[in-house]
């Protein structure tokens, strides 16, 4: 059968996603033609604040070039406009041709309100809507100083941002008490407002304009309370207009919007209408999250497929802003039957409210910390009864912490509102299609390739998914979030005195003023390791098993490896782990690998308890920091054993056991040239011989086994402890976070790491950092029971 005839008027993110659904179901239905009246392909609109704010470049937002149209086989018109639909000849005229159609798409999207005032023809009055309205800001801010946006809204913030970046001076109209107000309450609109003026942006409230100035450029405005200002530039960001006029003049039922049906079916049967062009039930959408979800239900009217059709969507709204991190979801304003439960930490400026209405959550609004949002956004659209939450701790359900760790999340979650897209279906491609970058994520499954917001727990769900795997696909340097490499990072965090993580993304101008799941822990690292005296650790920044001072099992129970130094035990902390494994009903008691005994199958709960009665330190059988040091019984009991092998590897053990570093770190020590722990394929390994110890470094177990490399042979127990404070610091000042030391090796060169830590002078200095970083150091384990609020961690309350 010949293919039928789809052409769609409008070749922005709603259409082309449609399109893109259409080809995932069926690639062979339609002879697709696409008529778009900007000279791009298909760009992400969203991220033009990001341009603005020079984070990214116009190509960089491309989201389908012109490869992708060709494999396709999609004919796109560019740089043309649809003149007149005839719905009696199935014929649509454009400014260059008669293209005749099956089947009709409109997605004409939106323009940009412009106040119809006077003046509003200017020269230098803009609206904030194409890559063509950008690329004229950032024109005129290279003649001109002074910048006024009129809305305080989302658009308006995110373009004064971007123009203050410009180095203009940017003053922000709004007409209501507060900015954001259709998104934020009073307050969190107060905390706004205080941030954005901290910036540098000028705000004149509960303004209304009455005139642009000017004779052929603006000059000024004017205002109905009688004040005026000047100004260079006027950029008018309150509000969208959808385009209906084609479907106006075709005699479609129009409100504001074109009307359609739960199918985004028009009055008319061979014609649709998808994204901000549409009217649902009355409304007319304007975020990217409900237009991609029309796309799917009218990719699958289209393509045949059974469907339950649209039935309107629940918003939310982020903030691209370096500096201010806002989420709001939902209905949030009180009255008789919504009220709202709110949480606000003056000191660290975090505010928290959710509103409710018949033990439901319906709105959320959070500002200064946003980690929650996502859980919160997924209650909100599931429509989740409340009845096991507490309202104490802001919706934490038995068992959960504040950031809810991947491996808790169920598979139907969702982690991309803009696409909608779930835990399980990014799980589901990773594994089906071997993804190991968050970039091969998006481009499978969309995930991220919107506002971006959502990288940050994809990377997670990559990093729970595969492991160490994750870790080796990982290019080295940072991360996606910044241009800047890791030695670039340290230099400009040691210059410029940074002290936190949000600190170095804010300044260094991340892309992403949230960091990702690679960048926020490498940050916490390395700001740890240069300022290991003043710098306060960050545990959000750290992984769940770091978090919580034990390692998550795929069942969602934890395991508690105590530490047992160099492997030895005795008759009383046996008998305590007993106890303790019969008390609690552990399901699973066995020898690891680093010789010690592990109690898997732990409730989140009973950690605290299992630890003060085994009272024994953490193993740390789930950092970035040394784990075990494994030895044999050496001299003192085998017959082969030329030194006390066991004496060595305890000191070891202790000397460095609360140390953070790049990666996972292990050390063993061989009693003689047998090598019975494998001391040849150890981080740091030690070979006891007659004449001393041989000393290996940079070896590697896991999937990719490598050999450690002869690094000297010393005669005494000190020179292998100093030499190792040396080795280890270095790795510590050097290492790209989340690499083994066997790569770090490899790209600093045997001879020359030899050269720095054999090197008395060196090895002194390096020797002096380590044990300033150690300085105050202690038993994560025992902070815990020492501290009541890091017990509520792990509190889960039985309903």
């Amino acid at each position: 059968m010949p293919k039928q005839k789809l052409l769609m008027i409008g070749n922005g993110m709603a259409g082309v996603r449609t399109i893109e659904e259409i080809l995932e179901r069926d690639p062979e239905k339609y002879d697709i033609t696409i008529i778009g009246d900007e000279p791009h392909p298909n760009y992400n609109r969203i991220m033009l604040s990001n341009i603005l704010q020079n984070k990214m470049t116009s190509s960089e937002i491309i989201l389908n070039d012109e490869t992708w149209y060709e494999a396709n086989n999609i004919t796109l018109h560019t740089d043309e406009q649809a003149l007149l639909i005839d719905r009696q000849t199935n014929t649509v005229t454009t400014t260059k041709r008669n293209i005749t159609y099956d089947r009709l798409i409109l997605a004409t999207g939106s323009r940009a309100f412009i106040l119809p005032i006077p003046g509003a023809d200017l020269e230098g009055v803009l609206g904030f809507r194409t890559i063509a309205d950008t690329e004229k800001m950032i024109e005129i801010s290279k003649k001109y100083e002074r910048a006024t946006v009129i809305g305080g809204g989302l658009l308006g913030l995110e373009a004064a941002r971007g123009l203050l970046d410009q180095g203009m001076d940017v003053t922000v109209i709004h007409l209501a008490d507060w900015l954001m107000e259709t998104q934020l309450d009073a307050k969190a609109g107060e905390l706004l407002k205080a941030d954005l003026e901290a910036q540098g942006m000028k705000f004149l409230m509960q303004k209304a304009t009455s005139k642009i100035l000017g004779k052929s450029r603006v000059t000024g405005l004017a205002f109905k309370d009688g004040t005026q200002i000047e100004t260079d530039l006027v950029v008018m960001a309150i509000g969208i207009k959808p385009e209906i006029e084609l479907a106006q003049h075709a005699n479609l039922p129009t409100g504001r919007g074109i009307v359609v049906d739960d199918f985004m079916t028009t009055a008319d049967p061979a014609i649709f209408a998808v994204g901000e062009c549409a009217e649902h039930n009355g409304i007319a959408y304007g975020l990217v999250a409900p237009l991609y979800e029309q796309g799917k239900v009218l990719a699958d009217y289209l393509c045949d497929i059974e469907t339950k059709g649209y039935r309107g969507s629940k918003m939310f709204t982020q903030l691209k802003v370096s500096g201010c991190d806002l989420f709001s979801a939902g209905n949030i304003k009180e009255n008789a039957e919504i009220k709202g439960v709110t949480i606000f930490n003056s000191i660290e400026n975090k505010y928290k409210k959710i509103f409710m209405r018949d033990g439901k959550l319906v709105g959320v609004v959070l500002y200064g910390d946003t980690t929650e949002g996502n859980r919160l956004y997924n209650l909100l659209k599931k429509e989740e009864e409340l009845t096991d939450f507490t309202l104490v701790s802001l919706l934490h359900k038995s068992g959960e912490s504040e950031s809810a760790s991947v491996a808790e999340m169920p598979d139907d979650e969702s982690v991309c509102g803009c696409n909608g897209v779930s835990k399980g279906d990014i799980r589901r491609a990773i594994t089906d299609k071997n993804l190991t970058t968050i970039g091969e994520v998006t481009a499978h499954t969309k995930a991220g390739g919107s506002c971006g917001k959502c990288k940050p727990i994809i990377g997670d769900i990559l990093e729970h998914t595969l492991g160490d795997d994750f870790v080796s696909a990982a290019p080295a340097g940072i991360c996606g979030c910044t241009d800047y490499t890791r030695d670039q990072l340290i230099i400009q965090i040691r210059s410029k005195q940074l002290q936190t993580a949000k600190e170095v993304r804010h300044v260094l101008a991340f892309r992403n003023p949230e960091g990702c799941s690679k960048c926020r822990p490498a940050l916490n690292y390395y700001l740890n390791m240069i300022w290991p005296q003043t710098h306060a650790d960050e545990p959000e920044s750290r992984y769940v098993n770091e978090r919580l001072h034990a390692n998550i099992q795929n069942d969602g129970t934890y395991s508690v490896i105590p530490r047992m130094y160099a492997g030895q035990t005795d008759p009383q902390q046996l008998i305590k782990i007993a106890k303790v494994a019969e008390k609690y009903d552990v399901p699973l008691l066995k020898l690891t690998g680093g010789q010690r005994i592990g109690l898997y199958g732990v409730k989140k709960e009973d950690l605290p308890k299992i630890w003060e009665e085994l009272d024994m330190r953490s193993g740390f059988a789930y950092g970035k920091t040394l784990r075990t040091v494994k030895s044999c019984v050496g001299s003192k009991f085998c017959r082969f054993g030329t030194q006390d092998a066991l004496a060595l590897g305890e000191a070891l053990e202790r000397q460095f056991e609360f140390v953070d570093t790049p990666h996972k770190f292990k050390m063993g020590v061989s009693g003689c040239p047998r090598s019975c722990v494998e001391s040849g394929i150890k981080d740091y390994g030690i070979i006891c011989v007659e004449n001393g110890y041989q000393i290996y470094i940079g070896g590697n177990g896991g999937t990719e086994v490598k050999e450690a490399q002869l690094l000297t042979t010393v005669a005494t127990e000190q020179e292998v402890l100093d030499i190792c404070s040396a080795f280890v610091q270095y790795y510590r000042e050097t290492g790209v976070y989340m690499e083994r030391t066997a790569p770090w090796l490899e790209r600093m060169g045997m001879e020359h790491v030899r050269d720095i830590i054999l090197d008395s002078v060196e090895q002194a200095k390096l020797k002096a950092a380590l044990d300033e970083a150690l300085a105050g150091r202690d038993d994560p384990w025992k902070q815990v029971l020492q501290d009541e609020e890091k017990q509520k961690l792990y509190h889960v309350e039985r309903v």
